[in-house]
């Protein structure tokens, strides 16, 4: 058996004195891999450990062998993630192509540069001269995926990317996300859309009071109405289309 390429074992993280995770376990290869559970139940706090943005208490987090645990944001980033980190998190006095342009000299001759962005993300280009802040939500959220992109990462890392976006736009973050596993870029998607996780991921891993509940492919899941309740907290797909 190949050795996984995110393995997180036993995860302890908290704020202070509040403990949020307790034992995380996942696995994960070159997949799509979705990470859904109600408001507050630890999901971003999973992803910003991840990251190197919160303290561990306790466990592993392993990718491709090396040990993460202890790393600064900036190395974590280095040994091939992305991170789209819900809110975007942009900065409000740079214009479109700033934003870009330092990636750029890092991301010269590699798979994903300021060209591919915009030829991705035509609305982009159009809007190269523009600050970050004028943009849509739409339009944010293809910039925030933009620049993790001229990582040229291993594993994309995306946090809650459908938020507060129209119709057409969850379509194209949608398309994107098959586009990049199929190029064999590994996808771990934190999402409450339902629709959203299970259109990307074939595997649905679900938080519970920041633990792993369970494992759930997405058939299953969109088989089981009570299910998507007990989980999500919200109204099944099969009822809405009623």
């Amino acid at each position: 058996m190949s050795e996984p390429l995110l393995e997180i074992s036993s995860l302890d993280v908290g704020y202070g004195h509040a403990q949020v995770l307790h034992g995380v376990n996942l696995q994960m290869g070159q997949e799509a891999v979705s990470v859904i559970g109600r408001n507050g139940m630890g999901k971003t706090t999973l992803c910003n450990a991840i990251m190197g943005l919160l303290p561990v208490m306790g466990g592993s987090i392993r990718f491709r062998g090396a040990e993460l645990v202890g790393l600064p944001p900036y190395k974590v980033a280095a040994t091939g993630i992305g991170y789209v980190p819900q809110g975007r998190r942009l900065f409000t006095s740079l214009s479109v192509d700033e934003h870009l342009a330092m990636l750029a000299r890092a991301a010269r001759g590699k798979r994903w540069t300021p060209t591919e962005v915009y030829e991705l993300f035509p609305r982009l280009a159009e809007r190269k001269k523009l600050s970050a802040t004028s943009l849509s939500g739409g339009e944010q959220q293809m910039l925030a995926i933009g620049r993790a992109l001229l990582l040229n990462a291993d594993l994309m890392l995306m946090d809650e990317p459908s938020e507060g976006l129209a119709p057409t736009i969850v379509e194209q973050l949608v398309a994107t996300s098959r586009r990049l596993v199929d190029e064999g870029i590994a996808v771990l998607l934190v999402e409450q859309n339902l629709s959203v996780a299970t259109a990307i991921s074939e595997r649905q891993v679900v938080m519970v009071s920041g633990h792993i509940e369970t494992q759930i492919s997405s058939q299953e899941l969109l088989d089981d109405p009570d299910a998507q309740r007990r989980y999500l907290g919200v109204e099944s797909l099969e009822d809405a289309e009623d």
